[in-house]
């Protein structure tokens, strides 16, 4: 009986995914073939899906594979929230954490386009309290303990360092050094702080590297973000909303859930699953808060980031409208960290073996290296609350992976990539 109750209940999910997505989709619901999809292929992923939800591992998920114009795959497994058990369903909403640096990224490059910002600049043109900041040096002292000295920055802080993680600022919810304790130390989400205050908090700590010469990843998207709202005169949602969420249709995409009716279409980890990093918890976006984390602070569903993912995909344009120039989407699917760059992996180097950086995009470089299957040229990036996301450009190809789990995000990730590139039929 419960196997029935829960095939009916994938049946009708899935069915409203269809349905839903149609509407705006950029070409029509495909059958596997059409796609270039073998059907055995599109069954190993059903059952890798439904297999971590029946052993636990994630409440539910919604996925959907976009090739050659057509949805060859959208489907919804499990439950939305483990505590009301109700189904997956296309309109469910996500907390999307890095999945938004992408997002703020694009704003930013638009921004560019019309003069109005330029990679090269200082970042201390725009906020002047990153004019004196300092590199924090850790060395040992005669009683053997680690101390943390400060030298002065040999080059400010880029715009593009900003957009590649070359900043030397960092995150402090994961890792060791003093630098990161100094992050953790110093409570810069403490109480409710809108984006000025927060990067003028950041702006007082020691970078980890010297500007320009390390990845490692970091709240530079979120001082991006910052950015975007002195350069409009506009908070960094309004400035999106405008430019960029509202025109491609992306209605469920913000920072907050602040509207009643859809607060319960939040979806929920379960209950030990909630911690990300050192001290770090998932937060509840039905509580509107002053921050607009472009780095990390947004929600949105799967049909929203699809039509974000569809937008790069065409090289800047939906819909007959165009966001970025083909010619600047191709330049933020380049490896902006390669030989020549002056860039050094961290050893937090997040997009790991085979991948370089563009700018808010990991961006593959080679066919082989990394221990999961794609094509070079692959754009993409994920969220640390379970969801993830990548542009095949070679396969005309786009894939959104939603689901809310801390624990398995990592595993997930590299076993939906090669179940995927294994559904291929040509």
């Amino acid at each position: 009986m419960l196997a029935f109750r829960w095939r009916d209940t994938v049946i009708a999910a899935t069915a409203l995914l269809t349905v839903a997505f149609s509407a705006r989709a950029e070409g029509p619901v495909a059958e596997p073939e059409q796609a270039g999809f073998s059907v055995d292929g599109v069954a190993r992923l059903d059952r890798y899906l439904q297999g971590e939800v029946d052993a636990n591992r994630i409440p539910g998920a919604v996925m959907l594979i976009q090739r050659n114009g057509r949805t060859a795959y959208f489907k919804s497994f499990g439950v939305r929230d483990p505590a009301t058990k109700e189904p997956m369903t296309p309109d469910t909403i996500f907390r999307i954490y890095s999945m938004s640096k992408p997002i703020t990224t694009v704003a930013a490059m638009m921004l560019v386009e019309e003069g109005r910002l330029r990679l090269d600049d200082p970042l201390s043109k725009y906020i002047p309290a990153f004019a004196g900041v300092m590199v924090g040096v850790e060395t040992k002292g005669e009683d053997g303990a680690q101390h943390l000295d400060l030298v002065p920055a040999k080059r400010p802080i880029t715009i593009q360092d900003l957009m590649r993680h070359t900043s030397g600022l960092t995150y402090g919810f994961f890792g060791e050094g003093l630098v990161k304790k100094a992050y953790v130390d110093a409570g810069l989400g403490a109480g409710d702080v809108d984006n000025a205050e927060f990067v003028d908090r950041l702006a007082k700590l020691p970078l980890a590297y010297q500007p320009g010469t390390t990845w490692d990843y970091s709240q530079s998207v979120d001082v991006l973000g910052r950015v975007i709202e002195v350069i409009s005169g506009k908070s960094l949602y309004q400035f999106e909303k405008e430019r960029l969420l509202d025109p491609l249709g992306m209605k469920d995409t913000g920072f907050y859930v602040t509207d009643p009716a859809k607060q319960s279409l939040v979806a929920e980890p379960f209950p030990n699953d909630r911690k990300i990093g050192a001290g770090a918890a998932i937060g509840d976006p039905r509580v509107a808060r002053k921050m607009e984390s472009g780095g990390g602070g947004m929600v949105s569903t799967i049909g929203d980031y699809a039509r974000f993912a569809q937008m790069i995909l065409s090289g800047g344009t939906l819909d007959g409208r165009r966001y970025l120039s083909p010619k600047t989407v191709a330049y933020m699917g380049s490896n902006q960290i390669g030989p020549g760059s002056g860039v050094v992996p961290g050893p937090y180097y997040l997009p790991g073996p085979g991948f370089g950086f563009g700018l808010g995009f990991a961006v593959r470089t080679e066919a082989g290296v990394a221990q999961y299957e794609g094509s070079v040229g692959e754009m993409t990036w994920s969220g640390a609350g379970g969801t993830t996301f990548w542009i095949d450009r070679q396969e005309k190809m786009l894939v959104v992976f939603m689901a809310q789990t801390v624990t398995y995000r990592g595993s997930i990730r590299v076993t939906l990539k090669n179940v995927v590139y294994g559904a291929f039929e040509k």
